[in-house]
């Protein structure tokens, strides 16, 4: 029976008092009886947590009671045990690193593409304005293997951070299309979007709440394999199942 809920979350937020906030989350979580890991920056906040379904959005209810965090939109899915074996909060100097201090997503993210237009506009190979559509792994290269879209350009990154040098090289491939900057629940590409639009690349999109949301709201279409997540589970479906060993 599938009765731990699963949820992964982030919010890119300015956060004055990350060691503050540390004590009083983990004094929370650990009051909800949830496991995962939570990192907080002054950048915003990432979560990655699991537990009973009442603990868990009651944690979330909490989180949300602060206006700094109103708007934080969670990713479910369900698995029969925990997937994780202990409780982390930490204090980071990013929440995702890339190492670029003046990319600043509370300050104002880059446009975001829905799931259900981004599968409209893989099915027909063009965005609304006729330009040809890519879409642009942001993941490192093992998470990839595990599956990615159709056709999707994969630099195999080792690590987040290597993300800007890639483009760099990379930059002229993408002239005259669309590009979906994608992850694993929105994060990375939220910060690589903003990045590419400042590197002077004017029709680039992230994929709003990453392939867990395309899961969620398309099946996965013109999706091939499961996607890694960062716990026991390895990797899910596209119906957010575990995948079967």
């Amino acid at each position: 029976m599938k009765n731990i809920l699963n949820i992964s979350a982030y919010l890119f937020v300015g956060i004055s008092d990350p060691q503050l906030l540390r004590e009083q989350l983990l004094q929370q979580a650990r009051h909800a009886r949830v496991l995962g890991t939570v990192l907080i920056a002054t950048e915003g906040i990432n979560l990655f947590l699991a537990g009973q379904a009442d603990g868990v959005r009651g944690f979330l209810s909490w989180l949300r009671s602060d206006g700094r965090f109103a708007a934080i939109e969670a990713k479910e899915s369900w698995s029969e045990g925990y997937p994780f074996r202990k409780l982390l909060v930490k204090v980071k100097s990013e929440i995702i690193r890339m190492n670029h201090p003046a990319i600043q997503p509370s300050q104002g993210r880059a446009p975001a593409v829905d799931a259900q237009t981004a599968q409209r506009w893989l099915a027909q190979g063009h965005d609304d304005d006729g330009r040809p559509v890519v879409t642009l792994d942001t993941r490192n290269g093992f998470e990839v293997d595990h599956g990615t879209f159709d056709g999707a350009i994969d630099w195999r990154l080792d690590k987040f951070s290597d993300f800007p040098a890639a483009l760099d090289a990379h930059k002229t491939q993408f002239e005259g299309k669309t590009v979906i900057s994608f992850c694993t629940g929105g994060i990375r590409c939220e910060k690589a979007a903003i990045y590419m639009r400042e590197a002077g690349l004017q029709n680039v999109w992230q994929l709003d709440g990453g392939i867990l949301k395309y899961f969620e709201e398309t099946g996965g279409a013109h999706f091939k394999g499961s996607c890694f997540v960062f716990d026991e589970r390895r990797a899910l479906d596209a119906g957010l199942e575990a995948e079967q060993a």
